[in-house]
């Protein structure tokens, strides 16, 4: 299993946590599988209130798909099969609070699971990135959750500049994209801090709440989505050229301190 699960059964609090640290807490196909689950589990469970999710290790929340995830494709131009897109809690029809607590990188995919959360509380040493177009990928998905919880701006730098620049936990808190800023090491305790007194509250009010502010910005969301895998399907180089442009920038250091300009 990808995927630990630890419920508080006192405060109703649940705390989801990503468990490959060996590998950034990337997400495969299995970890796909097992979130979804997790989510829609939590629907038909009483007990849990509220949610937090972080990712194992101090080193990363998440970097998005691991690279090494084999995904069949249907051979027609018109669709695009993603395992992300299930991986979060509003995909799955959860309505109960979930927060995200990032130490470390959060890149790429994790911006499903950040998109689809109340809300973000970071360590300042946290980073926030997006890959794609270094690779050669179209960011769509991923900037499509972003600019609902970002100025455009901000999100447009930080899905074209690629792995040049890694948006900081002070500059991602200045944005909106973070609502807390902790101590390294702190993320999960201020979330879960968080979670627990929403989870105290009456759970219809709650949970009507979630609903309702996550319908200020649906229609936006679901136009864009829509809209996304045209946009990976036109933009995106073939497989083998995006493993070149990859094994290139590891070569440069692209994922190591050394590779890309904090701001």
């Amino acid at each position: 299993m990808s995927i630990r699960v630890e419920t508080d059964e006192d405060t109703g609090v649940a705390l989801v946590t990503l468990d490959r640290p060996a590998r950034h807490n990337a997400i495969d196909l299995a970890m796909a599988g097992e979130l979804t689950a997790v989510w829609r589990r939590f629907r038909f469970d009483d007990t849990v209130r509220a949610a937090v999710v972080t990712g194992a290790g101090a080193a990363a929340f998440c970097t998005g798909i691991d690279r090494s995830a084999e995904v069949p494709q249907p051979s027609s131009p018109y669709s695009v099969d993603d395992p992300l897109l299930r991986i979060g809690p509003k995909a799955n029809d959860l309505w109960k609070p979930v927060v995200s607590a990032v130490e470390g990188m959060a890149g790429g995919g994790a911006f499903y699971l950040l998109g689809e959360s109340e809300f973000v509380v970071a360590s300042r040493e946290a980073t926030f990135f997006d890959p794609h177009t270094s690779y050669g990928m179209v960011s769509a998905y991923e900037s499509a959750y972003m600019a609902l919880r970002m100025p455009p701006g901000e999100v447009a730098r930080m899905a074209l500049m690629g792995t040049a620049e890694r948006l900081s936990a002070r500059r991602a808190y200045e944005t909106g994209l973070v609502s807390e800023l902790t101590e390294p090491g702190g993320a999960v305790a201020a979330a879960l801090r968080a979670a627990a007194v929403i989870a105290s509250y009456p759970p219809e009010a709650v949970q009507g709440t979630v609903r309702a502010v996550w319908s200020a910005t649906e229609s936006a969301r679901a136009g864009a989505l829509a809209l996304a895998p045209h946009l990976v399907v036109l933009g995106n180089l073939p497989p083998e050229r995006q493993a070149e442009l990859f094994t290139q920038g590891r070569g440069r250091g692209g994922r190591g301190k050394a590779g890309f300009r904090l701001r």
